[in-house]
């Protein structure tokens, strides 16, 4: 169960008309025109515009700087038939900008070959040892793509090969650049290029886009309509990168992502739609549409994986071959290292839970950090991020082999990552990062002193108040206002992504009408109603125990709308963001855990029918034996409390106060071992609870909670 979110859901006033007007000229559902309204497309011809990406184009690549001087070069390696060699990064981004300038290259008639270092044995970013193998293999220009900006050593080391280097990356610079032939590079301080959020790809591309134009122009062919046939062969790399590397889609971002989905639908790269159908079932057509989202989540993670698990150079073939049964036979290769993937995430993420629910002490640490000699450091990163998003604090892994330690840290509002190692910085052999994601590496003996002297610099960064982390809403969906039409109505604002998020909105007071594991019980699928209306939903990365909600509960929802196609049907769907419990419904659980804590402080008295009998300690127990299958397990009182009463016996309904006196009379005998876990939102009260192996039987009668309560009920004891 993840930490609750603070909801800041958008207001869809319409005072001036100006939404309903935007709606009758567009002819778009209202919906549709408050999104267009609230992103600040205040009229209809600014809201079309919009849709059809009338103001986005694409720049002169000559803007950046040094870019004839890298043309000049890539030129007299081409008239020259130097070997050049792309060196790229393990990431989407990387892969795909080395595969567009490779390929392009190739089609010049270049001697080009790639090489993206291993993430495990080498590392990010360019290495010395890398430099002089591809010398002495012949090597005399070097290219970056999504690296470089930074290894001002390393490239005067490749000069003193006699290796030249041109730098392309997007990352941010320091005061010193690297001594290459050019250094093209959007975030240069000196760089009159407008647009400064391009990917490494997108730079790529612009590389690509001179080059060619150069290329005519000394071969004397006409430059009319090169940038459109450049589009038409490499666009869909750049949108894959882009969208991959989560850049921001405005400006030139959204018209280059925005082309490259189109070209994804029909693609001609045989790599390309052998992943589409990989991803898609295994389906040998690509998709009937492409989205953003089909890139962040079903594409980019296949991708990612081989960098993560073995090497990205896998994924490279993918894109650079020719033939349909290699692609395929790829594509499955990657799709298998992202299962792979998934896998060793999740067995991380099981023993980090394990782990956390088995030391209190460590649960209530302000940045959980914990360290292991078997963790793959490939996925550290992504399981990192999901430690943190469900128990809403930092959180630093940590993957020792021997005694040197390297590790992956994500961060929440209110403590900046970087800062904290900085803090830190003489246990440390290295770090780096950002403010919410950022790697270091520690050794083993300063691991100790390491964890407990960024907590402490967490909590006085951040004191003792619960983090929570806030989510933007765009505005409350009526139940009328859900339909396959306005879920496909949303496609009109891709490409979504990070500067134009996904459209999530709220819907107050729904009841769960059905809750079913789906996908071997990781995700939920879940059947809500409002107003006689009924919606399919779907909660992933979630059980239905982890969720914390029973049939019945009315509930709030955020989520996004979209389309699901199965077995040739289309509906619509609410992919759940968020759930929480009505104010109602969260008032009145409130008010039974005010009562049974008046009753244990002994401020309020007990009803005699709230006493707990013999077959309440039985009915908990027992399903408590059942649930908990050795070690200890998490349980949520209020799906506890729902199943129980699925099967209630002779002593009625089970109440909150009675299931909450039966687990402590249990705990004191020494029955069972409870520890209390922080709320994960009123409500949804968590234990930790053990099953005691007991050598004889144990009357509960005896216990002096027990006898307490009955004192207060002034009753005699149950017969």
């Amino acid at each position: 169960m993840t930490k609750s979110k603070l909801w800041q859901i958008g207001d869809r006033t319409d005072a001036d008309g100006a939404v309903a007007a935007i709606a009758a000229q567009l002819g778009i559902g209202l919906p549709t025109a408050v999104l267009l309204y609230q992103r600040g497309y205040r009229t209809a011809a600014e809201a079309s515009a919009f849709i059809r990406l009338e103001a986005e184009m694409l720049r002169d690549p000559f803007l950046l700087a040094d870019m004839k001087d890298a043309c000049e070069r890539v030129m007299t390696a081409l008239t020259k038939r130097e070997k050049i060699v792309i060196y790229g990064d393990y990431d989407v981004d990387g892969v795909t900008a080395t595969s567009l300038l490779c390929l392009y290259l190739r089609a010049c008639g270049a001697s080009v070959d790639y090489y993206i270092p291993n993430r495990v044995g080498e590392g990010y970013g360019v290495n010395c040892e890398a430099l002089r193998r591809l010398a002495e293999n012949g090597c005399r220009l070097v290219i970056t793509v999504d690296t470089g900006i930074t290894a001002c050593s390393e490239i005067a080391y490749a000069s003193s090969l006699g290796c030249d280097v041109i730098v392309t990356d997007h990352h941010e610079c320091h005061e010193q650049l690297p001594q290459a032939v050019a250094v093209i590079n959007p975030r240069r301080s000196d760089c009159p290029y407008p647009f400064k959020e391009l990917a490494g790809v997108g730079v790529a591309f612009k590389l690509v886009t001179a080059l060619e134009y150069t290329r005519r122009q000394q071969l004397q062919l006409p430059a009319e309509g090169f940038l459109s046939e450049l589009c038409r062969d490499y666009i869909d790399l750049v949108a894959l990168g882009t969208v991959a590397d989560v850049m921001p889609l405005r400006d030139e971002n959204r018209l280059i992502v925005s082309m490259g989905l189109r070209y994804m639908e029909h693609s001609a790269r045989p790599g390309l739609r052998a992943l589409i159908g990989a991803s898609d079932g295994g389906k040998t057509k690509s998709r009937k549409h492409m989205t953003a989202s089909v890139i962040g989540f079903a594409l980019a993670p296949r991708i990612n994986a081989a960098g993560r698990i073995k090497s990205a150079s896998r994924a490279v073939e993918l894109f650079l071959c020719e033939s349909e049964d290699e692609a395929v036979q790829i594509a499955a290769d990657l799709c298998d290292i992202n299962r792979q993937r998934q896998a060793e995430e999740n067995k991380i993420v099981e023993q980090i839970n394990q782990r956390l629910l088995e030391d209190t002490e460590l649960a209530e640490d302000a940045v959980i950090v914990l360290d292991d000699q078997g963790w793959n450091p490939g996925v550290i990163g992504i399981v990192s991020s999901r430690i943190t998003e469900k128990y809403g604090k930092p959180s630093i892994l940590i993957s020792f082999d021997g005694d040197m330690g390297k590790g992956s840290g994500r961060s929440v509002k209110g403590l900046n990552l970087v800062e904290a190692l900085m803090h830190c910085s003489d246990l440390l052999v290295k770090f780096g990062g950002h403010e919410l994601a950022a790697g270091l590496s520690v050794e083993r003996k300063n691991l100790s002193a390491f964890r407990r002297r960024i907590n402490e610099y967490a909590k006085t960064q951040m004191g003792t108040q619960e983090v929570v982390t806030p989510l933007d809403i765009d505005f409350e969906l009526l139940p009328q206002e859900v339909s396959l039409r306005q879920a496909e109505e949303l496609e009109l604002l891709e490409p979504c992504g990070v500067s134009n998020p996904v459209p999530l909105f709220a819907m107050s007071g729904v009841t769960m009408r059905d809750i079913l594991p789906i996908g071997l019980n990781h995700h939920t699928k879940l059947l809500v109603e409002k107003e006689g209306r009924r919606f399919s939903a779907v909660c992933f990365g979630s059980s239905p125990d982890e969720l914390g909600f029973a049939v019945g509960d009315v509930c709030d929802l955020a989520f996004h709308l979209n389309v699901n196609e199965f077995m040739g049907n289309r509906s619509e769907q609410l992919l759940i963001r968020d759930i929480r419990f009505t104010e109602a419904h969260r008032s009145r659980l409130e008010a039974e855990r005010d009562t049974y804590l008046a009753i244990r402080e002994g401020t309020e008295t007990i009803p005699a029918g709230e006493i707990p009998k013999r077959e309440d300690f039985v009915a908990v127990y027992l399903h408590l034996k059942r649930i908990v299958r050795g070690g200890c397990e998490a349980i949520c009182l209020h799906t506890l409390l729902h199943a129980l009463n699925a099967t209630c016996g002779a002593n009625g309904p089970m109440t909150y106060l009675r299931l909450r006196l039966s687990l402590d009379v249990l705990d004191e005998a020494g029955v069972i071992a409870l520890f209390p876990k922080e709320l994960t939102q009123p409500g949804q009260e968590c234990f930790t609870v053990t099953i005691q192996h007991l050598e004889q039987k144990v009357n509960l009668e005896k216990s002096c909670l027990y006898k307490h309560l009955m004192k207060l009920a002034q009753t005699s004891l149950p017969q």
